[in-house]
């Protein structure tokens, strides 16, 4: 007799539940799987847990070593990832369902170790600059850091995305400090409670950094501060009611919701089904329909298509549809497999019978639906169904009632006008896809269809060969809509972070301003000393540390030959009438040139710590300087950012980026730019 396995929750640092409860069944076959388990959750243990041991412990590290933790967890993953396919094939997924949600989901926390290695400090205060001076006298000043809040996040996720769904929240909040409590949707919880005991076993994340909820949450939001944060992905009703918990509301706990939306894709008044772009349009919907079964909250809903072209489209859908083998996905030839679970099934049939009243099914259960597998009749499985309503702005069900399946509704319009106003009717969607070769027609579509979406795509020809797709989101851009979907945001690369820290404005003094952000401002006190700062190693190196340089007087001939190398013959440079009609009133120096001459003031050339320079930031040309002008720089260490890296030899870098002012013989500034190397470290 095969022995049920009983899920358990993380909490406290330890694995609860050994009492079956709730029944989970495969959605391919419906035969018992698992058991939730039925002892309570002691929810102040895992919230005091989260306080008093997990944001201690996250603190004890910097946003970069954070971010190597993060890198580690998804190589050690990675590696392991065979083993959560496995167990994604009882949710009824396809292997390339399973790549999305397993793979994906590793490739975020991939994502933001590596735009946190890149773009935050090598401390646990992210300054938000520049400053800004707030006197005449420059004695005082002010700027925006953003710091860990010292509170938790409670992470609360739909069903169709196990696991990406909680790696793509734990990522960015975990770089900003914040022990999270995870809480999968119960119907795929087996697939969450795998992965978190993977990340649990590896021993790679600080104690107290990641606890797991089977089941109910109890009175956990009861029980949050100002501190903490909500996040929230599924259903646009369940996310109103938890929007509503008193204590969220009296505490102002920041709740953000990702909700199911009725998504659209607009087929161009310009494309004609001799295009590449139709066929583009009608695959892009018919992977979108039938992708994880339809169970995506970016899936294409209604699909939106010129009043002439409607027969063509139909025609071309169904022939898609009609190829689509729904079964098993251990069946070689199946392409489409199974929805989450038999209520999943009741639901999705439910709407349907719903969208179906006035409207035309144009392919459905009736054409052929035969799904293959073993003990597939009793399982979860759902006919693609397209529909099409051909009066789309008199039909409320077509734009309030959302099948969260492979169920899509096509309609049709008369102008681009008509088809925007029925985009909007989803009253706020997670993505829109526009299909158009037309540059006017984008140009017009697309701010008016982001007003009620939160991500557009225009998809032609020179694009699909590297889209990503409709139903892709993506770490380095914003996820979230307006409206229905639920008016929250996630990923959007380090914007993702920043939500999960504290803003606040700092005044005092530029040194004051300087020791506080750990970033050099100017107008702070600087450290000179007869070593060069180039000549210190990385650890040597310290916030503040400056030259002045010698000074040098620009010639007619420095501009010659800076030209003649350049190539830049510009008529500023060399036309001395021209240049007498300007602005400046007579000829000025290459700002190039004037930037090589800073280089040459403050760069030491002998071989030292400095190993390579690798950019400038933040570039302004702002003083001209003419034939006799004599300029000088001051070179001072700005920040310092310890990527815990180190050479093929074994050998220690750091990044350090340095602010570099030249100014003129008035001490009038000429140019102002940051200028980054890399430096080697002592030990």
């Amino acid at each position: 007799m095969q022995t049920i396995s009983t899920l358990q929750s993380l909490i406290g640092g330890r694995w609860l539940g050994a009492e079956a409860s709730v029944p989970l069944h495969s959605a391919l076959n419906n035969s018992l799987i698992y058991h939730t388990h039925a002892e309570k959750i002691d929810f102040d243990e895992a919230v005091t847990y989260a306080r008093s041991t997990g944001v201690p412990a996250l603190m004890s590290l910097d946003f970069q070593k954070r971010a190597a933790c993060l890198k580690a967890l998804a190589l050690y993953l990675m590696e392991r990832k065979e083993e959560l396919y496995a167990i994604s094939h009882l949710t009824g997924a396809t292997r390339p369902d399973s790549w999305v949600d397993i793979e994906g989901g590793i490739g975020t926390l991939f994502a933001y170790a590596s735009m946190g290695s890149r773009e935050l400090p090598s401390s646990n205060v992210l300054h938000e600059g520049p400053a800004l001076a707030l006197g005449k006298n420059g004695g005082f000043a002010g700027t925006h850091i953003l710091v860990p809040r010292g509170g938790l996040a409670v992470h609360i996720n739909a069903f169709n995305f196990p696991i990406w769904g909680l790696l793509e929240k734990f990522a960015p909040s975990f770089l900003a400090a914040m022990p999270c409590i995870g809480k999968p949707a119960t119907a795929t919880s087996y697939l969450t409670e795998a992965v978190v005991r993977m990340m649990h076993e590896s021993n790679l994340l600080p104690a107290g950094a990641l606890q797991l909820v089977i089941g109910s949450t109890g009175d956990l939001l009861d029980r949050l501060t100002g501190a903490d944060v909500v996040t929230f992905t599924g259903s646009a009703d369940t996310a109103a009611k938890l929007r509503v918990n008193k204590n969220l509301i009296a505490h102002s706990v920041p709740f953000t919701a990702e909700a199911d939306s009725l998504n659209c894709a607009i087929l161009g008044p310009d494309v004609t089904p001799d295009d590449v772009e139709f066929d583009l349009f009608v695959k892009e919907v018919a992977r979108e329909m039938t992708g994880k079964a339809g169970q995506k909250c970016t899936a294409i809903r209604r699909i939106i298509v010129p009043k002439q072209h409607v027969d063509a489209v139909g025609e071309r859908l169904r022939e898609r549809l009609a190829k689509i083998v729904v079964g098993d996905p251990s069946v070689k030839e199946v392409r489409m497999g199974a929805l989450a679970s038999m209520d999943q099934h009741r639901d999705v049939s439910e709407r349907l019978e719903l969208l179906a009243r006035g409207n035309e099914i144009l392919f459905g259960a009736r054409d052929g639906f035969n799904p293959l597998g073993e003990g597939a009749a009793n399982g979860a499985f759902f006919s693609p169904t397209l529909l099409l309503c051909r009066d789309g702005m008199n039909n409320d069900a077509v734009h309030d009632i959302e099948a969260f399946g492979p169920v899509s509704t096509m309609m049709t319009y008369s102008d681009l006008d008509e088809a925007l106003a029925l985009a909007a009717r989803g009253k706020g969607s997670l993505v829109s896809t526009l299909v158009t070769r037309d540059t006017a027609i984008a140009a017009r579509a697309v701010p008016v269809a982001a007003a009620s979406h939160g991500r557009v795509l225009v998809l032609e020809r020179e694009a699909a060969v590297d889209s990503t797709g409709h139903g892709s989101p993506l770490p380095q851009l914003k996820h979230g809509g307006p409206g229905r979907a639920g008016g929250g945001e996630e990923l959007g690369g380090i914007r993702a972070v920043r939500h999960f820290l504290q803003r606040a404005a700092v005044q005092g003094s530029p040194t004051m301003l300087a020791a506080i952000t750990g970033e050099y401002v100017r107008g702070a006190a600087v450290r000179e000393s007869d070593l060069h700062p180039f000549r210190k190693y990385f650890e040597e190196l310290q916030m503040g540390d400056s030259l002045l340089t010698h000074r040098r007087t620009v010639s007619e001939a420095d501009i010659v030959n800076f030209g003649g190398i350049s190539g830049d013959y510009f008529y500023m440079h060399f036309d001395e009438i021209a240049a007498k009609d300007s602005q400046f009133g007579k000829r000025i120096a290459h700002g190039y040139f004037v930037l090589s001459a800073a280089a040459g003031l403050f760069v030491s050339p002998a071989p030292g710590p400095v190993l390579a320079n690798y950019g400038l930031d933040n570039l302004r040309f702002i003083t001209p300087v003419a034939i006799g002008d004599t300029i000088r720089a001051r070179l001072t260490c700005k920040r310092k950012v310890d990527r815990n890296r180190t050479d093929d030899k074994g050998v220690g870098q750091g990044v350090v980026a340095w602010d570099v002012q030249v100014t003129n013989q008035h001490d009038e500034l000429v140019a102002s730019y940051d200028i980054l190397t890399l430096v080697m470290k002592k030990g």
